[in-house]
């Protein structure tokens, strides 16, 4: 797996600009990167993502396959990290709480202990910000993170007119 991706790349494209009603193109090319290795997700973005009542917790179920498996041991040694190193800082502690609750720290986990690229729509913030996000957690340990725009162009994504 090259590109692990996080839960709201997928809501977000499902909202806007890839709508499963006017972009199918986007999901069948998601699936055909799924299929070739090149890109995925954690089963916890998975379970979120299912937890949903519309159309794309339909689409998640339909591709349990997609979502691999987080608790091996590299993966949960990559976590105690991340752990560590939130609580050893000076986040907001409901925000903080609320990280450590979630996929976001197992995908960071799961990238590091594969070296496997994140790719999210949180952007980075100053170092000083008092909110744990994904970019600022990815950049603290070496593991690369782009948005999707930068995974469709690092992939040659090609969406034409049917």
């Amino acid at each position: 797996m090259i590109y692990l991706l996080d839960a709201n790349t997928y809501i977000e494209a499902k909202n806007t600009y890839y709508d499963m009603d006017f972009c199918p193109a986007y999901w069948s090319w998601l699936d055909q990167q799924f299929a070739s290795g090149i890109a995925g997700s954690i089963d916890m973005i998975g379970r979120e993502l299912k937890d949903g009542n519309d159309e794309l917790a339909e689409w998640a179920k339909a591709r349990n396959g997609q979502f691999i498996a987080n608790d091996d041991d590299a993966t949960q040694a990559a976590f105690v990290q991340i752990i560590e190193y939130v609580m050893s800082q000076s986040f907001n502690p409901a925000n903080r709480d609320n990280f450590l609750a979630k996929a976001d720290p197992w995908l960071i986990a799961k990238a590091m202990s594969t070296g496997a690229v994140v790719v999210t729509h949180e952007s980075t913030v100053s170092d000083a910000t008092k909110k744990v996000k994904v970019p600022n957690i990815c950049k603290q340990f070496g593991v690369k993170c782009i948005n999707t725009f930068e995974f469709l162009r690092l992939t040659n994504a090609k969406f034409g007119l049917i």
